[in-house]
């Protein structure tokens, strides 16, 4: 084991060590692949819409379709406006986190969405 091992980047802990490809801290369970110079490479997740416009926190989108919704007798009609998104890791593929008035918070697929 080498001696001159990168500290963790999320809790720049001392004990890392090596597993196949990538470094993995026992302290936090911290897993990263290495890049050349010994610093973390981010991959962060690129969430776009449905033309291919990159989402960020704070956006404002659009419904590009209509949508049903559980409980309620009308759905969400196609160009509603979603202000203030959050983007998220959601389960089955529903990554932005809203508020739409009159139907409160929810989670939308940003398939369904394109920025205003």
């Amino acid at each position: 084991m080498s001696e001159n091992l990168p500290p963790c980047p999320k809790c720049s802990g001392e004990y890392t060590y090596e597993m196949d490809a990538l470094m993995v801290c026992p302290e936090c369970g911290h897993e990263w692949a290495p890049a050349e110079g010994g610093t973390e490479v981010r991959g962060e997740r690129v969430i776009k819409d449905s033309v291919g416009n990159v989402l960020s926190d704070g956006d404002t989108v659009t419904v590009v379709k209509a949508l049903k919704v559980k409980g309620s007798a009308s759905g969400i009609k196609a160009g509603t406006k979603v202000r203030n998104i959050r983007l998220v890791d959601g389960v089955d593929g529903h990554d932005i986190d809203c508020r739409i008035e009159g139907f409160g918070a929810m989670q939308l697929k940003s398939s369904v969405v394109k920025k205003a």
